[in-house]
């Protein structure tokens, strides 16, 4: 069975740059590799995505200009590197992929999700 595991969330300070990881999402049938978060009480929303094997690129408006997506495929990985974190960035960060259908912005449209890793942000 294909498992996506995140890594490398952990507290850091606002200001600060992290980058969390992904494995695994060339083990399916990936067409996007795509990154969403979800605060305590919140819905779960987009960060971006990438287009697995083209690496073309979308970002959510919290992370445009501030947060870089990458993959390596011969690694099985993506990236998340995020920098100049703030506590509304805070929540759980899960890495997800979509094989082919619907909108890639939509958290509907990945059949294929990782079990999160907690991204804290203190002022």
């Amino acid at each position: 069975q294909v498992q996506l595991v995140e890594s490398g969330g952990r507290l850091v300070q606002a200001g600060d740059s992290l980058r969390i990881s992904c494995v695994g999402p060339g083990r399916t049938s990936t067409l996007y590799g795509g990154w969403f978060r979800q605060a305590p009480g919140k819905a779960r929303e987009f960060v971006g995505a990438i287009n697995w094997s083209g690496g073309d690129l979308w970002y959510g408006d919290p992370a445009k200009g501030r947060f870089t997506i990458a993959r390596d495929i011969a690694k099985n990985t993506m990236w998340l590197q995020m920098n100049r974190l703030n506590p509304d960035d805070t929540g759980v960060y899960y890495c997800a992929v979509n094989r082919g259908s619907g909108s890639i912005t939509d958290s509907g449209s990945y059949d294929l999700w990782g079990q999160g890793t907690q991204v804290t942000v203190s002022s």
